[in-house]
């Protein structure tokens, strides 16, 4: 059985595997602000686990067991961030920290029961897709706002970023899963959009739209 620790080097990993299966000790020591030293030494002990390939001086690389079992602990953790959203009333914006100490309970039945109560959701709060059972994930395709055009009719659908301040302003522009999004303008200069949501008109930075993904419906 993985220690709490060695559960969050594992999603960390998964996490920053996304578009490349090899992840350097360097961005993941810097993704957990945890110094180099304890982190290889963190990468041996999950490689005697069979859970990471690891060579000194080298990329590290999750097995088929350690992408499974990271699989599992984000589906914990995506699966509580839904149930506090739907079946308590939590806003999306204060899950997160929650979901991080629910995430490491060692009881499947626990998160089926959650999971069946909810309806078996695809999706969390954030837009991300929820590992199955197995730990498989079905990512669904979503473009960037920031990399679509002028005239383009768009369902917010996914957030890049899902810290409580991030969601904090979405909330304070009411822009929510689901909120259709037509871009009227876009500034060459620093790819700020003039957006229509309903009758009323935002102005969304450049750093805004690149952290939101969306889904094209223009007709």
């Amino acid at each position: 059985m993985n220690s709490l620790t060695e559960e969050n080097y594992l999603k960390a990993l998964l996490a920053l595997s996304t578009n490349s299966d090899e992840v350097s000790i360097n961005d993941l020591a810097k993704h957990l602000d945890i110094k180099m030293p304890t982190v290889t030494s963190m990468m041996k002990k999950l490689a005697s686990k069979k859970l990471v390939q690891y060579e000194s001086y080298k990329p590290v690389k999750l097995t088929k067991k350690g992408k499974q079992e990271a699989a599992i602990i984000v589906r914990k953790h995506r699966l509580t961030e839904m149930f506090l959203v739907e079946k308590m009333g939590f806003g999306w914006e204060q899950v997160h920290d929650i979901a991080e100490q629910i995430e490491h309970i060692k009881s499947p039945p626990f998160f089926d029961k959650m999971d069946e109560l909810l309806g078996f959701p695809k999706l969390d709060p954030h837009g991300s897709p929820i590992p199955d059972k197995t730990g498989k994930i079905v990512w669904k395709h979503y473009e960037k706002l920031s990399d679509c055009k002028k005239g383009d009719t768009l369902m917010l659908s996914a957030v890049l970023n899902s810290s409580a301040d991030f969601l904090k302003f979405l909330n304070s522009r009411n822009l929510k899963l689901g909120t259709h999004i037509i871009i009227d303008a876009i500034e060459p200069f620093d790819g700020t959009m003039s957006v229509s949501i309903g009758k009323r008109k935002e102005i969304l930075s450049g750093l805004v739209c690149e952290k939101l993904l969306v889904e094209n419906i223009t007709h």
